[in-house]
């Protein structure tokens, strides 16, 4: 059942306000001997004991919770943000979950089952100690680290690579490439934001300049929040079709990145919420 909400997204017309639309549809769019260092006499060791599971602190009630336009400080550096490898494991909250600056660190806010109506779904980066390290939504490059708890994972198929300096966007599923398109990308003052990010949910976009079809809004928002004018302050980037061919393969837009109609039909045939978005130069 579609959920109906009020998203932000960075495009060409200043003042755009979407309806997102959450849609969790994939089709099949695509054809797409040891040596051992023991001395005569030695007593062998035993085999290498786990790491502990540092314990989780209890969460003050009054931390912020994440929202749409804001993420609390704090939340350390995603340590790969230039990575294009496949993550294949996005995590849902099923409750709200505090989210620590570390394994057994501090707890700095609560990572809601939903954003303005979206259900949230964050790609795991990697495990550690019994806790799980995320992608954060809201803010750029920044990863947040959660215990077992309150949450349900699932497989995560799709990634979405874009090559800001020659303009192309690549679909891999499976870590396979699928498809690959020329795509128009952010203006030098209002770049695309570079690091890795994903799919927030879908929106509705008004106007025929997007060709009638749907935006992807992306968990990045610009770097610079004043580059952007004053309507489109705490925007999202996103993924979205353009009405001019002669667009592409230019730096032109607000962050957003323009695909050409064909294959925004493609992607929102096919990527879901939760999917991996790895931008480099």
């Amino acid at each position: 059942m579609p959920t109906h909400l009020l998203l932000l997204v960075l495009c060409v017309l200043a003042g755009l306000v979407v309806a997102a639309v959450v849609v969790g549809v994939r089709d099949s769019d695509p054809g797409a001997p040891s040596r051992s260092s023991s001395a005569a006499g030695a007593v062998p060791s035993g085999p290498a004991r786990p790491d502990p599971t540092p314990p989780a602190r209890a969460a003050p009630a009054r931390l912020r919770v994440i929202d749409y336009w804001s993420v609390p400080k704090g939340f350390p550096a995603d340590p790969a943000p230039s990575s294009t490898a496949a993550l294949t494991e996005g995590l849902h909250p099923t409750a709200p979950l505090a989210v620590y600056d570390a394994p057994g660190g501090r707890p700095r806010a609560f990572l809601p089952p939903s954003i303005s109506g979206v259900p949230v779904t964050v790609p795991i980066l990697m495990r550690r100690s019994g806790w799980v390290a995320v992608l954060l939504p809201s803010v750029n490059r920044t990863i947040g680290w959660l215990p077992a708890g309150a949450w349900a994972s699932h497989p995560l198929r799709d990634h979405l690579i874009l090559r800001r300096r020659t303009f192309e966007l690549t679909w891999l599923r499976d870590d396979a490439p699928v498809a690959r398109w020329t795509v128009a990308t952010g203006s030098p003052a209002t770049p695309t934001p570079l690091g890795r990010t994903f799919v927030l949910g879908r929106s509705t976009a008004a106007g025929a300049v997007y060709g009638g079809l749907d935006v992807l809004v992306l968990g990045s928002v610009p770097d610079d929040p004043d580059a952007v004018g004053a309507a489109l302050q705490g925007a999202h980037t996103g993924i979205h079709s353009w009405y001019r061919s002669g667009a592409f393969g230019r730096s032109v837009s607000n962050g957003c990145i323009r695909v050409p109609r064909s294959g925004q039909r493609r992607l929102l045939r096919n990527i879901t919420p939760g999917t991996p978005v790895t931008v480099i130069d």
